[in-house]
């Protein structure tokens, strides 16, 4: 059985009559309107400035794009390679000639970006809804360059990065590494700039713990509940090997939290 885009969207939450993909091939110049287009060496800014600029003729691009845009960019004959899931957040201006949309890169399908290729039946259809093109062959998921982890004195994640590191294939030995340890963490509120200690100790592992945190947020933890974990700052405060009595690592949380003063100001309530 052949693997199609429509898997690949569904797998990521993302209903192909919600979206579009536009392909985008690589020119200096578009001949009809003047405009500049891109190359191979264009930024993602570049690029993201070039597909939030489209025509103001609804003949030419929908008069009400839908909310997600699969942008790929052209290679070989036929085939396309995924730059990026953009969420479309509406139209910003429009001058009769031309329309801006605010467009925002998604985390959707993140871990397969410049990685998933699909061949592209239609060459002369730079743009389609996604449920056109659903049954376009998935041609090949390249391997993810890994990313190399920075040491665990230098780990310091928001909430979206903590959920890339658990669930994409390019941070493998991030999780081995956190799989490796117990310790004590901090959890910073950047909205108010509240503080929480925690720890992971005994048959726990920082990476298991940090998991209930990138899944829900509030990893259980009743002064968090309630919180926006799109806010919080994940940090290593100390490791410890996970051979080492859960009464060192308790002494050492309690050090932290007398030493950051996260009961009295903090998110510690103990």
């Amino acid at each position: 059985m052949t693997l199609t885009l429509s898997s690949i969207l569904l797998d990521a939450g993302i209903a192909p009559v919600d979206a579009l993909v536009i392909r985008h091939a690589y020119v200096r110049e578009h001949e009809d309107s003047g405009i500049s287009g891109i190359h191979a060496d264009s930024t993602n800014a570049e690029i993201l400035e070039y597909t939030r600029n489209q025509s103001a003729n609804t003949q030419r691009f929908p008069a009400v794009p839908p909310r997600f845009w699969g942008i790929f960019i052209k290679e070989g004959g036929d085939q396309a390679r995924l730059w990026a899931v953009l969420e479309n957040r509406g139209e910003i201006s429009n001058d009769g000639l031309r329309r801006t949309f605010d467009l925002v890169e998604s985390e959707h399908m993140a871990d397969l970006r410049s990685r998933l290729v699909i061949g592209w039946r239609s060459p002369r259809s730079w743009w389609m809804r996604a449920s056109t093109a659903a049954s376009y062959p998935v041609m090949g998921i390249a391997d993810a360059e890994p990313v190399p982890f920075p040491g665990f004195d230098r780990l310091v994640l928001d909430h979206a990065q903590l959920q890339a590191v658990m669930r994409e294939h390019r941070y493998a030995s991030w999780r081995t590494a956190l799989a490796s340890v117990a310790g004590v963490y901090l959890i910073t509120d950047t909205v108010d700039g509240r503080q929480y200690v925690g720890k992971a100790d005994g048959a726990e592992r920082i990476r298991q713990r940090w998991s209930a945190y990138a899944t829900n947020g509030h990893g259980g933890n009743v002064k968090l509940r309630g919180l926006q974990p799109t806010s919080f700052r994940f940090s290593l405060l100390r490791v410890f090997d996970p051979a080492t009595p859960t009464t060192v690592i308790d002494a050492a949380e309690s050090h932290f939290k007398v030493a950051l003063d996260t009961r009295r100001h903090g998110l510690n309530g103990s």
